[in-house]
């Protein structure tokens, strides 16, 4: 399964308050991204933040689509609320407030995917 890792310009020494706003993330009800436009399901697998000092990257592991992907973590209200709590602990602020706003804020932080490797995948 692929992983996407998004990073967030934090103002050092928050690293507390910015682990508190993920302290209390609210989840999805559903893992699975409703209709994508494809035979294939798109589903959030997992997510996992790490912070140090200014950098904090949120790693997404998922099947399908990862636009889709996005375009659903945009809708999420648990996703809002971290966007706008973090808000005041970002060093440059993130249009995330609309869905075309969050899609390009995550394309623009995105990381490229230099090497993902998995036990399922060793020969």
């Amino acid at each position: 399964m692929p992983y996407a890792a998004i990073t967030y310009d934090i103002v050092g020494g928050h690293e507390d308050e910015v682990a508190e706003v993920f302290a209390n993330f609210r989840r999805p009800t559903s893992a699975v991204v409703p209709e994508t436009g494809d035979a294939s399901e798109t589903r959030i697998i997992a997510t996992a933040v790490f912070i140090r000092d200014s950098l904090l990257v949120r790693f997404i592991e998922y099947e399908g689509d990862l636009e889709a992907v996005a375009r659903f973590m945009a809708a999420q209200p648990g996703v809002q609320v971290v966007e706008e709590k973090l808000a005041p602990y970002l060093r440059n602020p993130r249009d995330t407030s609309t869905v075309e706003g969050f899609l390009k804020t995550f394309k623009s932080s995105l990381l490229r995917s230099v090497s993902q490797l998995s036990a399922t995948s060793r020969s």
